[in-house]
């Protein structure tokens, strides 16, 4: 006899690239004002253009919003020049959006064994 196990009921896709965001932003605040910040604002664009992605399947759009203005911020084609002071609190901010965009934007599952 083969043991079923439930099967989740919603997928949390964007989970992984949120968490690996607020780790670069946090990582991020020793690099300030140093070159080494290009690197910082590769990974942070790339990851929160990653996470819009998944709020949009998820149709939760309403995340482009503040996934937006960060993909705009940390862009090192035409890099936005703030203060030091300025960037450590938007730092905090940004990392706090990415994990909550993870947390809360989820795509049912389609394999889901529960569902009738």
């Amino acid at each position: 006899m083969s043991a079923s196990y439930p099967t989740p009921q919603f997928r949390r896709t964007a989970l992984a690239p949120g968490i690996l965001g607020a780790l670069v932003l946090l990582a991020g605040i020793a690099l300030i004002g140093s070159d080494a910040f290009t690197i910082i604002r590769f990974a942070v664009c790339a990851l929160a253009l990653i996470v819009s992605v998944f709020a949009w399947q998820a149709r939760m759009w309403w995340w482009i919003i503040g996934l937006g203005p960060i993909a705009l911020l940390w862009n090192p084609v035409f890099p936005v020049e703030l203060d030091d002071n300025t960037w450590l609190t938007v730092e905090y901010v940004a990392a706090l959006v990415f994990i909550a965009a993870g947390i809360l934007i989820k795509i049912r599952n389609p394999e889901d064994r529960n569902r009738r």
